[in-house]
Protein backbone atom coordinates (compact mmCIF):
# COMPACT_ATOMS: atom_id res chain seq x y z
CA UNK A 1 0.00 0.00 0.00
CA UNK A 2 1.29 3.45 -0.92
CA UNK A 3 2.08 5.53 2.18
CA UNK A 4 -0.71 7.88 3.20
CA UNK A 5 0.14 11.47 4.12
CA UNK A 6 -2.24 11.29 7.09
CA UNK A 7 -3.90 8.22 8.58
CA UNK A 8 -5.68 8.87 11.88
CA UNK A 9 -8.29 6.76 13.67
CA UNK A 10 -9.74 8.14 16.90
CA UNK A 11 -11.97 6.53 19.50
CA UNK A 12 -12.52 7.12 23.24
CA UNK A 13 -11.22 3.56 23.73
CA UNK A 14 -7.59 3.33 22.56
CA UNK A 15 -7.71 -0.41 21.76
CA UNK A 16 -10.77 0.19 19.57
CA UNK A 17 -8.96 2.92 17.65
CA UNK A 18 -6.05 0.55 16.98
CA UNK A 19 -8.41 -2.23 15.89
CA UNK A 20 -10.29 0.05 13.49
CA UNK A 21 -7.04 1.45 12.10
CA UNK A 22 -5.99 -2.10 11.29
CA UNK A 23 -9.38 -2.87 9.70
CA UNK A 24 -9.35 0.30 7.58
CA UNK A 25 -5.75 -0.34 6.52
CA UNK A 26 -6.60 -3.91 5.46
CA UNK A 27 -9.64 -2.81 3.45
CA UNK A 28 -7.66 -0.04 1.72
CA UNK A 29 -5.07 -2.66 0.73
CA UNK A 30 -7.64 -5.22 -0.41
CA UNK A 31 -9.40 -2.68 -2.64
CA UNK A 32 -6.09 -1.21 -3.90
CA UNK A 33 -7.01 2.31 -2.82
CA UNK A 34 -3.64 3.38 -1.38
CA UNK A 35 -2.71 5.27 -4.53
CA UNK A 36 -6.00 7.17 -4.58
CA UNK A 37 -6.14 8.22 -0.91
CA UNK A 38 -3.89 11.01 0.34
CA UNK A 39 -5.27 11.66 3.82
CA UNK A 40 -7.85 9.84 5.90
CA UNK A 41 -9.35 10.40 9.33
CA UNK A 42 -11.86 8.11 11.03
CA UNK A 43 -13.67 8.78 14.29
CA UNK A 44 -15.50 5.91 15.98
CA UNK A 45 -17.78 6.94 18.88
CA UNK A 46 -19.35 3.76 20.36
CA UNK A 47 -21.51 5.59 22.92
CA UNK A 48 -23.31 7.38 20.07
CA UNK A 49 -23.18 4.38 17.68
CA UNK A 50 -21.34 6.70 15.29
CA UNK A 51 -18.72 6.13 12.58
CA UNK A 52 -17.33 9.13 10.67
CA UNK A 53 -14.77 9.06 7.88
CA UNK A 54 -13.23 11.89 5.84
CA UNK A 55 -10.81 11.35 2.96
CA UNK A 56 -8.74 13.73 0.84
CA UNK A 57 -8.04 12.09 -2.50
CA UNK A 58 -4.91 12.37 -4.59
CA UNK A 59 -5.21 13.77 -8.14
CA UNK A 60 -7.87 11.95 -10.12
CA UNK A 61 -7.14 9.99 -13.27
CA UNK A 62 -8.52 11.06 -16.66
CA UNK A 63 -11.04 9.11 -18.71
CA UNK A 64 -9.58 6.11 -20.53
CA UNK A 65 -10.25 6.27 -24.28
CA UNK A 66 -9.77 3.59 -26.91
CA UNK A 67 -6.72 5.45 -28.27
CA UNK A 68 -5.10 5.10 -24.80
CA UNK A 69 -5.35 1.31 -24.73
CA UNK A 70 -5.43 0.10 -28.35
CA UNK A 71 -4.53 0.76 -31.97
CA UNK A 72 -7.52 1.04 -34.33
CA UNK A 73 -7.20 0.33 -38.06
CA UNK A 74 -9.94 0.33 -40.72
CA UNK A 75 -7.64 -1.55 -43.10
CA UNK A 76 -9.19 -2.05 -46.50
CA UNK A 77 -12.62 -0.45 -46.91
CA UNK A 78 -13.53 -3.40 -49.16
CA UNK A 79 -13.35 -5.79 -46.20
CA UNK A 80 -15.80 -3.69 -44.16
CA UNK A 81 -13.90 -4.39 -40.95
CA UNK A 82 -12.18 -2.48 -38.20
CA UNK A 83 -9.22 -4.16 -36.47
CA UNK A 84 -8.40 -3.32 -32.87
CA UNK A 85 -4.99 -4.31 -31.45
CA UNK A 86 -5.15 -4.13 -27.66
CA UNK A 87 -2.13 -2.79 -25.78
CA UNK A 88 -3.61 -2.85 -22.25
CA UNK A 89 -5.52 -6.05 -21.53
CA UNK A 90 -6.87 -4.92 -18.16
CA UNK A 91 -9.57 -2.92 -19.99
CA UNK A 92 -10.60 -5.80 -22.29
CA UNK A 93 -13.81 -6.72 -20.36
CA UNK A 94 -15.08 -3.10 -20.43
CA UNK A 95 -14.09 -2.75 -24.08
CA UNK A 96 -15.95 -5.90 -25.11
CA UNK A 97 -19.09 -4.82 -23.22
CA UNK A 98 -19.12 -1.46 -25.01
CA UNK A 99 -18.46 -2.99 -28.43
CA UNK A 100 -21.16 -5.67 -27.98
CA UNK A 101 -23.65 -2.97 -26.97
CA UNK A 102 -22.74 -0.82 -29.99
CA UNK A 103 -22.34 -3.46 -32.74
CA UNK A 104 -23.91 -6.66 -31.38
CA UNK A 105 -22.02 -9.80 -30.39
CA UNK A 106 -22.38 -11.33 -33.84
CA UNK A 107 -20.36 -8.51 -35.41
CA UNK A 108 -17.34 -8.86 -33.11
CA UNK A 109 -14.67 -11.53 -33.61
CA UNK A 110 -11.64 -12.18 -31.44
CA UNK A 111 -9.18 -14.24 -33.54
CA UNK A 112 -6.41 -13.71 -30.97
CA UNK A 113 -6.38 -12.68 -27.33
CA UNK A 114 -5.28 -9.09 -28.09
CA UNK A 115 -7.09 -8.65 -31.41
CA UNK A 116 -10.71 -7.73 -32.08
CA UNK A 117 -12.35 -7.48 -35.51
CA UNK A 118 -15.56 -5.49 -35.93
CA UNK A 119 -17.74 -6.08 -38.97
CA UNK A 120 -19.24 -2.76 -40.15
CA UNK A 121 -20.28 -1.16 -43.44
CA UNK A 122 -18.66 2.18 -42.50
CA UNK A 123 -15.20 0.94 -41.45
CA UNK A 124 -13.31 4.21 -42.01
CA UNK A 125 -15.83 6.38 -40.12
CA UNK A 126 -16.17 3.83 -37.31
CA UNK A 127 -12.38 3.59 -36.88
CA UNK A 128 -12.20 7.37 -36.39
CA UNK A 129 -15.13 7.32 -33.95
CA UNK A 130 -13.78 4.32 -32.01
CA UNK A 131 -10.49 6.06 -31.21
CA UNK A 132 -12.43 8.57 -29.06
CA UNK A 133 -14.72 6.00 -27.40
CA UNK A 134 -14.53 6.19 -23.58
CA UNK A 135 -13.69 2.75 -22.22
CA UNK A 136 -13.41 3.47 -18.50
CA UNK A 137 -14.13 6.28 -16.06
CA UNK A 138 -11.71 5.87 -13.13
CA UNK A 139 -13.60 8.47 -11.07
CA UNK A 140 -16.84 6.46 -11.19
CA UNK A 141 -14.99 3.25 -10.33
CA UNK A 142 -13.17 5.02 -7.50
CA UNK A 143 -16.42 6.24 -5.94
CA UNK A 144 -17.92 2.75 -5.83
CA UNK A 145 -14.68 1.35 -4.32
CA UNK A 146 -14.59 4.12 -1.69
CA UNK A 147 -18.20 3.38 -0.69
CA UNK A 148 -17.39 -0.33 -0.50
CA UNK A 149 -14.30 0.41 1.61
CA UNK A 150 -16.29 2.60 4.00
CA UNK A 151 -19.07 0.02 4.39
CA UNK A 152 -16.58 -2.79 5.01
CA UNK A 153 -14.76 -0.72 7.64
CA UNK A 154 -17.98 0.28 9.43
CA UNK A 155 -19.00 -1.58 12.61
CA UNK A 156 -21.56 -4.36 12.19
CA UNK A 157 -25.15 -3.10 12.29
CA UNK A 158 -24.40 0.49 11.25
CA UNK A 159 -26.90 0.41 8.40
CA UNK A 160 -27.98 4.07 8.34
CA UNK A 161 -25.41 5.72 6.07
CA UNK A 162 -24.53 8.96 4.35
CA UNK A 163 -21.76 9.59 1.84
CA UNK A 164 -20.65 12.51 -0.29
CA UNK A 165 -17.95 12.67 -2.94
CA UNK A 166 -16.46 15.75 -4.57
CA UNK A 167 -13.55 16.14 -6.98
CA UNK A 168 -10.86 15.46 -4.37
CA UNK A 169 -12.76 14.37 -1.26
CA UNK A 170 -15.03 11.72 0.23
CA UNK A 171 -17.11 11.86 3.42
CA UNK A 172 -18.92 8.91 5.03
CA UNK A 173 -21.07 8.73 8.17
CA UNK A 174 -22.82 5.64 9.54
CA UNK A 175 -24.83 4.71 12.62
CA UNK A 176 -27.31 2.22 14.01
CA UNK A 177 -29.69 5.12 14.60
CA UNK A 178 -31.07 7.96 12.53
CA UNK A 179 -28.23 10.22 11.44
CA UNK A 180 -28.20 13.61 13.12
CA UNK A 181 -27.44 16.60 10.87
CA UNK A 182 -24.66 17.69 13.24
CA UNK A 183 -22.87 14.34 12.73
CA UNK A 184 -22.75 14.96 8.98
CA UNK A 185 -21.59 18.56 9.59
CA UNK A 186 -18.86 17.28 11.92
CA UNK A 187 -17.65 14.86 9.25
CA UNK A 188 -17.42 17.71 6.74
CA UNK A 189 -15.48 19.77 9.31
CA UNK A 190 -13.06 16.85 9.71
CA UNK A 191 -12.62 16.93 5.94
CA UNK A 192 -11.98 20.69 6.01
CA UNK A 193 -9.26 20.17 8.64
CA UNK A 194 -7.65 17.43 6.53
CA UNK A 195 -7.69 19.66 3.47
CA UNK A 196 -6.01 22.50 5.38
CA UNK A 197 -3.09 20.27 6.46
CA UNK A 198 0.21 20.94 4.73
Amino acid sequence: MEALETFVVESPILSEAQTYKSIVSDVISELVLGGAIGRIKVIVTPEDSLFQMAIVLRASQPLVKMSDIADVDSGSSLKKEVAISINEEKYLPELLEKLWARYGRGNIRQPERKTLIIKTDAATEEAISLKEMVIADPKRTLQSRLVEMAIRATPEGFRVRYHSMAEHSFVFVASEDTLKPEWISEAHKILDELQEEK
